[in-house]
């Protein structure tokens, strides 16, 4: 298990990432519209604003004014708050609070896509991406055959990776457009 993931500038919110499953996957959530580096502070922005940061906490409380408290915690606090709430009363009433369980039960891949399918606002990009960052980071074996063959953030190792992986997604990402466009 790594004790940090490379995702935001802040050693305090990478460590976060690593050490705690439902901020992971909270980070994945707000992965979208924003740089990876704002959706991923996003999790140690609502610990230091709640006080506490699990899936019964983020299940029970009105978060939308939390996203909206400046620094917002995304461009788009109303529905990121939504979908956030809803990822933890799924972990909830799921897994018993226990992000983990998303993929230490799942006994092969197929399982681990529907877990992470079934997430809120996780559609295939993120379940690759996850699937990726499990594999790589964590060694979870279920994920291996998920991971795809474009640069993710399971690649995403050091400072530096994170550039790297911005980089190739841009330059992925306009390879995409361009073949579509033929």
């Amino acid at each position: 298990m790594p004790d940090r993931l490379f995702f935001t500038e802040s050693d305090e919110a990478n460590e976060l990432l690593a050490n705690d499953p439902m901020a992971l996957l909270v980070g994945f959530s707000l992965d979208q519209q924003v740089t990876v580096q704002q959706a991923f502070l996003g999790p140690l922005r609502l610990r230091e604003r709640l006080g506490s940061f699990d899936a019964a906490t983020l299940a029970s409380v009105a978060l939308e004014p939390v996203f909206r408290e400046k620094p917002a915690i995304h461009r788009f606090p109303s529905k990121m708050a939504e979908r956030v709430h809803a990822l933890a009363v799924e972990v909830r009433d799921s897994y018993d609070g226990h992000a983990e369980r998303v993929w230490t039960e799942a006994a092969d891949a197929a399982e681990l896509r529907a877990n992470i399918a079934a997430l809120p606002g996780f559609g295939e990009m993120k379940v690759k991406s996850l699937a990726a960052v499990l594999a790589n980071r964590y060694g979870v074996d279920a994920a291996r055959e998920l991971v795809p063959p474009h640069p993710t953030l399971g690649d995403v190792d050091s400072p530096q990776a994170l550039l790297d992986y911005q980089a190739a997604k841009r330059e992925h990402k306009l390879s995409l457009r361009a073949s579509g466009a033929r």
